[in-house]
């Protein structure tokens, strides 16, 4: 994730595709999506309690795998929460569109995937206090003249994440049957940059990420569809969880280690205003 080497053609593609890949198949992440969770975890070795959190595993820069290890900011946010909380830090892959619902079923403690805090995602979890911000951001072919602004999207080819905010964005701008849903944000990239698509609707850190490592000549367009509050999911019923995170959160803050990986990561703090 922290790589800036320059890569083009074809070889960006097989070499962002195969990356990919590994990290769709690897789906076990840092534990087992299917296994419950009780609130506050299992006991884990030395006594220390299990702090289980949920990712697609496959959201570059937050969450992918690198060699088969599990890692992005996601990860490590919820690693420095759990040493705060004095819990053993679990992370779990599971698909985007399905996170809340195995939230909600007990699978994890909590969601720390990049989820963006709607209205309707409020009637089914709890949030805690934002963990970063950022927007819905549309993205086209470098080439591309011709879509300046979220009109010019009306009955063009657009890409999404499935049960992403993004994917409501592309509801709002073109026809059903113009929409293609993928798995990972990095996939609908690579297809926008071979010409598939007519835009890709995403995390603005996200695709300026992409086009900072080589992944395409592509660019971002417009003004912000949205400015995004990104928080951490926990069940309506564990304010005990709530409450042990938000405080958790708070001192990351505050002691300059949630600086430090967003420095890592982003090379600015994304926390925003």
């Amino acid at each position: 994730m922290k790589k800036r080497t320059k890569w083009t053609g074809a070889f960006v593609t097989t070499a962002l595709l195969s990356s990919l890949l590994l990290a769709a198949c690897g789906a076990g992440g840092g534990g087992n999506a299917s296994a419950p969770a009780a609130s506050g975890g299992d006991q884990a070795a030395g006594g220390k309690k299990d702090f289980t959190y949920a990712m697609s595993g496959v959201y570059k820069p937050f969450s992918f795998k690198d060699n088969g290890n599990l890692t992005g900011f996601d990860v490590e946010i919820g690693q420095a929460l759990a040493e705060k909380m004095g819990m053993n830090p679990v992370p779990i892959t599971n698909p985007f569109e399905t996170i809340i619902q195995g939230l909600v079923s007990n699978k994890y403690d909590s969601i720390i995937g990049s989820l963006t805090v709607t209205d309707e995602r409020k009637k089914a979890i709890a949030f805690t206090n934002t963990y970063y911000r950022s927007g819905s951001q549309m993205f086209v072919a470098e080439d591309n003249n011709t879509i300046k602004t979220k009109e010019d999207l009306k009955g063009k080819r657009i890409g999404a994440q499935k049960g992403s905010n993004y994917l409501e964005w592309a509801k709002k701008l073109t026809d059903a049957d113009k929409i293609t849903t993928y798995d990972s944000d990095i996939t609908a990239l690579l297809d926008l940059t071979t010409g598939r698509l007519d835009a890709v609707i995403t995390d603005q850190v996200v695709g300026l990420r992409f086009i900072k490592e080589g992944g395409g000549k592509i660019k971002d367009v417009g003004e912000l569809l949205s400015k995004d509050d990104q928080a951490i999911g926990v069940r309506k019923d564990d304010k005990e969880m709530l409450d042990k995170i938000n405080k958790a959160l708070d001192e990351i803050i505050k002691d300059g280690t949630y600086e430090k990986i967003s420095q890592k990561w982003f090379g600015r703090n994304i926390l925003g205003q």
